[in-house]
């Protein structure tokens, strides 16, 4: 159970690093040769973050440390794999993360981030308050800090993609990532526009006995809008304790669980539970499962988890 509150606290507040290079060679033809100078040009560069605060970068990163696993998915999509030299200790994703040197959790490492030599550490809102005194060691060591923002719609992740593309010198390649994610994202819309009987959706991002769900101006609360379902929760704010009395009376036609990875057979459970028998979902066993980090890390693959959403709460239109 702790982890699982050190992981909702990270969602709640929402739930790759530093590489390092040798040198900035790479493999090009003449263009390429030309857009590295471009790049080159462009650096110092001077970026508000989440927090308002004004970050200069005075060259192009070679060595970047990531604390938040959204941004380090983020910055492996944008090719900067080689650079980051340290992540969080809860990055999986991709699996190379696994190989790059962790520096802690929520309270975060800063002798072992300061011993790596980072020009650039990308931190995040959704903890910069409880790590305020450590990002402010790693300013004072003369490292830039870009908190990045706690997003929780699709806006600000493109937002999040442009800012990191920005400061590291990978705007083209952050502005293709927002294109592709744009693109999958509106043809899953235009699917979804199709479906004619709204499915009311239960999501619960904890188990029992401290059961939680997802209301509106969250990012579970804006896929489901986006595949055209009803959230029983949308009529409250945020990440909520449920009442199950008020769930059982809703009645979802779908529960999507998202604590497979650590829970086993949350379907069974939740299919198991008392007093939840007559619930739609429930008599016909629509009780579903999907990947975590798919539907609460604010990075590239979000729209990788409207389809798993769609998938599981409207089979017959998303095969």
């Amino acid at each position: 159970m702790k982890k699982l509150y050190s992981l909702l606290l990270i969602a709640l507040l929402t739930i790759g690093m530093l590489a390092g290079c040798a040198g900035t060679t790479e493999k090009s033809t003449g263009g390429n040769q030309a857009d590295s100078t471009k790049t080159a040009a462009a650096f110092p560069v001077t970026i508000k973050d989440a927090l308002g605060n004004k970050v200069v970068i005075k060259q192009r990163p070679t060595k970047i440390v990531s604390l938040m696993p959204s941004n380090t998915e983020i910055a492996y999509a944008l090719g900067l794999e080689k650079k980051i030299v340290g992540v969080s200790d809860y990055d999986n994703y991709p699996k190379d993360t696994l190989k790059k040197e962790k520096i802690g959790g929520q309270q975060f490492n800063t002798e072992k981030i300061i011993g790596l030599k980072p020009n650039l550490v990308l931190a995040h809102a959704s903890s910069a308050s409880i790590a305020k005194d450590a990002l402010k060691q790693l300013r004072d060591a003369g490292i830039p800090v870009l908190v990045i923002a706690n997003a929780t719609n699709f806006e600000q992740v493109y937002n999040s993609i442009g800012m990191i593309g920005k400061a590291t010198g990978t705007t083209k390649q952050a502005d293709e990532v927002v294109k592709g994610m744009k693109d999958k994202l509106a043809v899953i819309k235009e699917k979804a526009a199709s479906i004619k009987e709204k499915k009311k959706v239960y999501m619960e991002v904890a188990p029992a006995p401290d059961i939680y769900t997802t209301g509106k101006n969250t990012f579970m609360n804006e896929m489901l809008t986006a595949i055209n379902a009803d959230n029983v929760a949308g009529d409250q704010q945020g990440w909520i304790k449920v009442d199950q009395e008020s769930i059982i009376q809703k009645s979802p036609d779908v529960i999507i669980t998202t604590y497979g990875y650590y829970v086993k057979n949350p379907a069974e459970q939740v299919l198991s539970r008392k007093g939840w028998e007559n619930v739609n979902a429930v008599k016909n066993k629509q009780v579903i499962d999907v990947n975590s980090d798919l539907v609460d890390r604010p990075g590239p693959r979000v729209v990788e988890g409207v389809e798993a959403l769609a998938k599981a709460v409207y089979p017959e239109v998303f095969k």
